[in-house]
Parts: C-alpha cells; sequence; structure tokens
C-alpha cells in the first residue's frame, strides 16, 4: 500500500507547505507579525546507529519550536521522543488537527494523552475550532517586539545555538 501523499501548499518561490495545517498556523503566524521560519531550523539527533537532522515545521523566534501534526505515526512518535531526550533544553509543541485521535487502531491512547506523557504542550484544531492558542500567541508577543527585533530570552540563545550560519534571521537573535 503506498504512503498517502502530502497536499502540496505553495507560499511563495521558497516556501512549499505539506499539508493545509501547516497552511492554517504559517497564515495565522504571518497575520498576526510573528517572527518565524518555515522548517527554518535543522535540530541533530541520534537513532541508534545513526545521525539524524529533525526540520521542526515553526522554529518561533525567542519562544519555542511549533511542529504539527493531522497524522501521528510511530516513527514520528519514536522521533519526537528521541530528540526531546537528547534536546531537553528545547521547548517543543504540537498543533494537532484532532488531538483525540487514537495512535492505533486498539490503542486507547490518543494523540493529546501521548504528547501529556511524554511531557509535549500541545493545542487541538478540532476541539477548540482556533488554529493556535491564544496563550501561546500571547507568549510570542511577550518575547518579540513589534517591528521583529527579538526580546532576550532563554530559549532564544537555544535557537540561536541550533541555527545554521545561513539562516535568514540569524542576525536578529
Amino acid at each position: 500500500m503506498k504512503r498517502q501523499k502530502f497536499k502540496r501548499v505553495q507560499i511563495s518561490k521558497s516556501v512549499t507547505l505539506k499539508s493545509g495545517l501547516e497552511e492554517l498556523v504559517f497564515n495565522f503566524l504571518k497575520n498576526n507579525r510573528c517572527v518565524f521560519g518555515y522548517e527554518s531550523l535543522s535540530i541533530n539527533y541520534f537513532q541508534p546507529e545513526a545521525k539524524k537532522t529533525y526540520k521542526p515545521d515553526f522554529p518561533i523566534e525567542a519562544c519555542f519550536i511549533i511542529e504539527t501534526k493531522g497524522a501521528f505515526n510511530s516513527a514520528d512518535r519514536k522521533k519526537m521522543k528521541l530528540i526531546k531526550q537528547q534536546n531537553p533544553d528545547l521547548d517543543i509543541r504540537f498543533i494537532f488537527s484532532n488531538a483525540k485521535t487514537k495512535i492505533g487502531k486498539k490503542s486507547k491512547t490518543t494523540y493529546g494523552k501521548w504528547a501529556e506523557m511524554f511531557g509535549f504542550p500541545y493545542h487541538c484544531v478540532q476541539s477548540t475550532k482556533e488554529p493556535f492558542p491564544k496563550g501561546w500567541l500571547s507568549e510570542i508577543k511577550l518575547n518579540q517586539k513589534i517591528n521583529g527585533e527579538v526580546v532576550d530570552s532563554i530559549q532564544s540563545k537555544k535557537i540561536r545555538d541550533a541555527l545554521k550560519d545561513n539562516h535568514p534571521l540569524k542576525d536578529k537573535i
């Protein structure tokens, strides 16, 4: 059985989002004048016997990282646990299309319950009818100035340390 293809959404010449949920979050952050990138951050982690790289969906400058998930398969869950274990200082948060979706046919565990079990904050678009939590937006606004200059915070150093030299916003943090 072939794996389902992502719904590709072209935002600009250089940005192609992989899903409608990513498009929803991208537009929300853009409309609220948040400084963020799309898959602009590379985080190294090791799977047993192999070095891997993770590109989070939305690293929010001076705040936290947002990972959007419609489907949250076993490989993604394993990867996120490894990343959290190996980078405990990163604040990674999930936006689920539906956090009440079960992780497997026979499992009673939902995406939201899994996130709670492993210490990941999350937001559910389906149950709240909101694309982004208001509390998270307030947190972003507190850590970012309106003109795009980033206010110092603990998280900005963590993100800056993880950024590659060629990141377009590296001089702003």
